[in-house]
């Protein structure tokens, strides 16, 4: 099933990860108060909505308590950052990222209750929209234009099966190149040892691939 997020503030980064999110199937409502910016991305999201998110009142009546995540993208304007962050938060959504330009500002953030900081230097928009997709997927890294290298965490019907009776790359078209368990990643691989909840698997697949996983 599809996750609904929201993402609010469509900078370069915020638009990125709009896009992305949405290219890959995920329900997205994106926020901007600039009226140009909302008539650029209409297309490539599900909902896009022109708003002044410095209002209190105008961020609550949008709807964000149907959100499964929302992400806070304006990294340069604290007000509207933290008042998006707090509206989220008290509407019962379980996942808020927010955007930070500083690590001060990192911390206001997080102190008025935002799940996850990010910062621009740090994280693309398209390697985020990528760990959002999925509650499996730990870190993405792009190795070229059609291959990425995935840290997982296994799905749940995975657990307590070993690699060969999962025959991952046959079901997913993944290559397991690494295995982590008790903080220690070993490249020499027991297929036969079943797997963990804590077990996390270095994965080399094709983009193309991605949404197997998902």
């Amino acid at each position: 099933m599809s996750k609904s997020i929201a993402v609010i503030g469509l900078g370069r980064f915020g638009k990125k990860l709009a896009y992305t999110l949405y290219e890959m199937g995920s329900d997205v409502m994106a926020v901007d108060r600039s009226p140009e910016i909302i008539a650029a991305v209409a297309d490539n999201v599900t909902y896009a909505i022109e708003a002044d998110v410095t209002n209190p009142e105008v961020v609550k009546g949008l709807g964000l308590r149907e959100m499964d995540v929302v992400v806070v993208a304006m990294g340069s304007d604290l007000t509207a950052s933290i008042m998006s962050v707090m509206v989220a938060k008290e509407q019962g959504v379980p996942y808020v990222l927010a955007k930070a330009s500083d690590e001060r500002m990192g911390q206001i953030l997080k102190r008025v209750g935002a799940d996850k900081i990010i910062y621009p230097e740090e994280e693309s928009g398209h390697r985020t929209a990528r760990k959002l997709m999925s509650d499996t997927f730990l870190e993405f890294f792009e190795i070229d234009d059609n291959l990425c290298l995935l840290e997982i965490k296994p799905k749940p019907e995975w657990i307590g099966k070993n690699l060969i009776e999962l025959n991952l790359r046959e079901k997913y078209r993944v290559n397991v190149v690494a295995v982590k368990d008790q903080s220690e990643m070993r490249s020499f691989i027991d297929p036969s040892r079943p797997l963990e909840e804590d077990t996390e698997l270095l994965v080399i697949l094709e983009k193309s691939d991605l949404n197997r996983l998902k």
